[in-house]
């Protein structure tokens, strides 16, 4: 299972409704007419990117769709801008103004975004070695309410694990330790919020 996770910020003079209304529009329409190898996506709010810089405090988000294989990415690709999503698509693209994105794929845990609503983000100092990823997890790591990924492409300055997880809480509440990182390494907890609509 991999993860195209896609973060983004409203262009200047946007308003926040009309930008999070074509988001929704987008998503139900994958939803609606899924591509061959699609599993799900969801669109969340986010409050703070710090890999995405701010302008004028505007709100971030954070879109994740999960796909079957790389295969399914490609064809997610083109089906995104094809007949059946297209005008979904280049009504939110319209009104986009920064945007940066990564692909992971799912380690281990759930197969699904439904409830995931907290991620902690893991870094690691540049050269460090990769470490065991049990030496990352928490005890009490529950697979049906946590997800594993680990980033497989970079397209910008995203982080090296993301821990997505139905708990609320910090790092080491929700399945990182901040004790079990190696020395230089970082873990960052983040809410979000899904749009509803």
């Amino acid at each position: 299972m991999l993860a195209y996770v896609f973060w983004h910020r409203p262009a200047a003079g946007v308003h926040a409704e009309d930008y999070e209304r074509a988001l929704t529009r987008f998503h139900h329409s994958l939803t609606e007419n899924p591509p061959v190898g699609f599993s799900s996506s969801v669109t969340l709010r986010a409050s703070e990117l710090p890999w995405l810089q701010a302008a004028d405090g505007a709100l971030g988000y954070e879109d994740w769709y999960l796909v079957e294989n790389w295969t399914a990415l490609g064809v997610l690709e083109a089906a995104a801008v094809s007949r059946g999503h297209a005008g979904a698509h280049d009504s939110a693209a319209r009104d986009m103004g920064a945007g940066t994105g990564a692909v992971y794929r799912l380690l281990e845990g759930a197969q699904s975004l439904a409830d995931m609503h907290t991620a902690v983000w893991v870094t690691r100092p540049s050269g460090a070695e990769e470490p065991q990823i049990a030496d990352l997890l928490e005890d009490g790591f529950d697979p049906a309410r946590s997800a594993l990924f680990q980033r497989s492409l970079v397209l910008g300055p995203a982080p090296e694990l993301c821990l997505l997880s139905a708990e609320i809480g910090e790092a080491g509440e929700t399945g990182v330790a901040g004790t079990r990182l190696p020395p230089g390494w970082r873990a960052t907890s983040a809410a979000r919020e899904p749009l509803v609509g």
